[in-house]
């Protein structure tokens, strides 16, 4: 066994997916590094050649739930067009159907206090993907009159807050939280409310 890990194929990605097990199992903070280590099959030692502590690992899984995310938003931003609605929506949606796959990673980005500033890598990953929204955003307000766009960041922000609402309510099974529609529904129908609201749905409609 004490071998094990200086012949481990990829010790270092060995422990990112056992730590995403125990993460989905335990939360951000419920395992130790000797936990990741064992289910990695490998010594608790080992687990210092690549990380110095259970944050550097979680920040790992979270840059390459970033990686996965950012990619995610941009082939639905790209599957939306040519039309600007429809890509701004299909980004919303893409929040939604990160959550479900990769629960994870969603967990280690958004739950675990980790800072996206922590690296120079994991900060310029989570900016790509915040990237996609407020290009989405920036595309889609060009509709709007000049006196009545709000900035793309908030327009952005406003779209992401409610994503992640619907996600930690919903989605996710917050405790003593039911809804009696589903989370795409809610997200779509609070999407539509916003975009009516800012004329780029007409009232009929």
């Amino acid at each position: 066994m004490g071998k094990r890990g200086y012949h481990h194929g990829n010790l270092r990605q060995a422990l990112v997916d056992a730590a995403l097990t125990l993460i989905e199992a335990k939360g951000p903070t419920g395992f130790t590094l000797s936990e990741a280590a064992k289910t990695a099959g490998v010594t608790p030692a080992a687990v210092y050649r690549h990380f110095e502590g259970r944050e550097d690992l979680i920040a790992e899984i979270a840059r390459q739930g970033y990686e996965i995310f950012a990619d995610l938003l941009e082939y639905a931003y790209e599957k939306g067009q040519p039309s600007d609605r429809a890509a701004f929506e299909a980004t919303g949606r893409a929040y939604l159907a990160f959550a479900r796959k990769y629960p994870g990673h969603y967990v280690a980005m958004f739950e675990s206090g980790i800072s996206i500033q922590r690296t120079p890598e994991l900060y310029q990953v989570s900016s790509r993907a915040l990237g996609v929204l407020e290009k989405s955003a920036a595309k889609l307000s060009e509709h709007i009159p000049a006196d009545r766009r709000p900035p793309p960041q908030m327009f952005s922000a406003h779209i992401w807050a409610m994503s992640h609402g619907v996600v930690e309510l919903f989605a996710r099974n917050s405790p003593g939280t039911k809804s009696p529609f589903p989370p795409e529904d809610l997200l779509e129908t609070g999407i539509g409310i916003y975009l009516r609201g800012l004329g780029l749905i007409p009232a009929d409609e």
